[in-house]
């Protein structure tokens, strides 16, 4: 504690010396906003049961219904694939170019736990490029998409369904169940990516315990996903990947599982999230752009991302840049959201270590009204998961963070910087015109190395 006392004291020239502006909130922010679009669908409808579904049918009669409905849609130019109102149950569904998929008020779609249901697909799991289950809505390299509607998508997890294969007790394993612990499936995936095994190699699903996401989109643009309700999800929400031009909007996700992330952009370029709800077992919103080497060989930063007017509750971060940023993160812009539970961890959080590597640069946070939180109002953290076994040659550079006119009525620290003990990473970091109020430990605390922080 005191060598953080000490380390604060030679920070007091920095905190009154400088009163800059962030203009990129007048340049950048802008030209982020002007060039989002949403996709323009042909005015064809196509409703689910003229292909044969059923509120009585199998998950695999819909199934084979509704990807029927979406394949003819798209191979005649596109328009809406509707869901009418009642529950549909079914099993992974394949999004096609052109296509929007409307699930309509009063309309859920029920995701079956059966894993035949889910074939093998190219996704990312954690950062890393395998074949896995197939996601319960997915696309690859698909254009002007969407899913929207005031109805309900549920991934249909629970205890008793995929939450389970994390191998952990309180999610419903017992012994004898798939896990990806006993199977150690994230292990051996974190090994090739080091080993740089080809991807066609990395073959998962039945048996490992690796859960699919609920909507994984790779290697899209001009996508929309507005107004519905997203449930249960297997593993993370809402994942697009390698994706160009994606609006979310007026979504509420709520996802109290393991790894229950609400909307993880990995190695996106433009991205619009605004008037969302978020309650989540894990982040509201991550900011992702690879693990390791994979992140690293592709070199495909996260970029051109705004978040606002959302609401977050539960959570371990609202707002999170990481830990899988391997190819870097930069120009995202935060703006009036809200957030407060005692269950949130942290407001704003950028977490790296020195097995990923990659710059985050050019974070952007206004107008953030926070009631309570438990660990810290900004936390930058460039030792995160100490303990992962992997090559740490790559330590991460975290600079030109902004965050201003915001408040917290309650949190344990208000600023927490985690600095490498080797690698002075994290500079010019900026906290202007806040309050933080209900500090229990410290308003600004730093281990590690940092410098250029100004606290005015």
């Amino acid at each position: 504690m005191r060598k953080v006392f000490i380390l604060l004291s030679l920070l007091v020239v920095g905190i009154f010396a400088a009163k800059a502006d962030a203009p990129e909130w007048q340049t950048t922010y802008k030209q982020v906003e002007s060039s989002m679009k949403s996709p323009v669908f042909n005015g064809r409808t196509y409703i689910i049961t003229k292909f044969g579904a059923s509120t009585k049918a199998s998950a695999a009669q819909n199934q084979k219904a509704i990807n029927k409905a979406i394949a003819t849609c798209s191979r005649k130019g596109g328009g809406r694939v509707v869901v009418p109102a009642g529950t549909w149950n079914t099993g992974a569904l394949t999004l096609k170019s052109g296509v929007n998929l409307v699930v309509e008020k009063d309309a859920r779609l029920v995701f079956a736990f059966d894993t035949s249901l889910y074939p093998l697909v190219r996704t990312r799991w954690e950062g890393m490029d395998c074949y896995n289950y197939q996601p319960c809505i997915y696309g690859n390299n698909v254009s002007n998409v969407g899913i929207t509607g005031e109805g309900t998508i549920d991934g249909g997890a629970s205890n008793d369904a995929w939450w389970f294969m994390t191998g952990v007790e309180r999610f419903g394993y017992k012994d004898g169940r798939e896990n990806c612990k006993y199977t150690g499936a994230r292990n051996k995936l974190l090994k090739m990516v080091a080993y740089g095994v080809p991807l066609k190699e990395r073959i998962f699903g039945k048996g490992y315990g690796l859960r699919p996401q609920l909507i994984n989109i790779i290697d899209g643009q001009n996508i929309i996903i507005e107004g519905v309700t997203l449930l249960r999800s297997p593993f993370w929400v809402i994942h697009p990947v390698f994706c160009k031009n994606l609006t979310v909007r007026n979504v509420h996700v709520w996802n109290e599982g393991p790894n229950g992330d609400g909307c993880d952009p990995e190695s996106c370029d433009g991205v619009l999230i605004e008037g969302c709800r978020f309650h989540t077992g894990d982040d509201c919103i991550a900011i992702k752009s690879g693990r390791n080497q994979d992140g690293r060989s592709d070199g495909r930063p996260s970029q051109n991302i705004i978040v606002r007017n959302c609401d977050m509750e539960d959570g371990h971060g609202g707002v999170v840049v990481g830990s899988e940023i391997a190819a870097g993160v930069r120009n995202v812009f935060v703006e009036n959201c809200r957030m407060d539970s005692k269950n949130l961890e942290r407001v704003i959080r950028i977490k790296s270590n020195p097995c990923r590597g990659g710059t985050t640069e050019n974070i952007f946070v206004r107008n953030v009204k926070v009631g309570r939180c438990k660990e810290a109002v900004l936390k930058i953290n460039l030792d995160y998961d100490p303990k992962e076994q992997c090559c740490r040659d790559f330590p991460p550079t975290v600079h030109n963070v902004w965050v201003e006119n915001s408040t917290c009525e309650e949190s344990e620290n208000g600023v927490f910087i985690v600095g490498l003990a080797d690698n002075d990473n994290v500079y010019d970091i900026h906290v202007r015109n806040c309050k933080f109020d209900g500090i229990k430990n410290q308003t600004i605390k730093v281990t590690g190395k940092a410098h250029g922080l100004y606290f005015e």
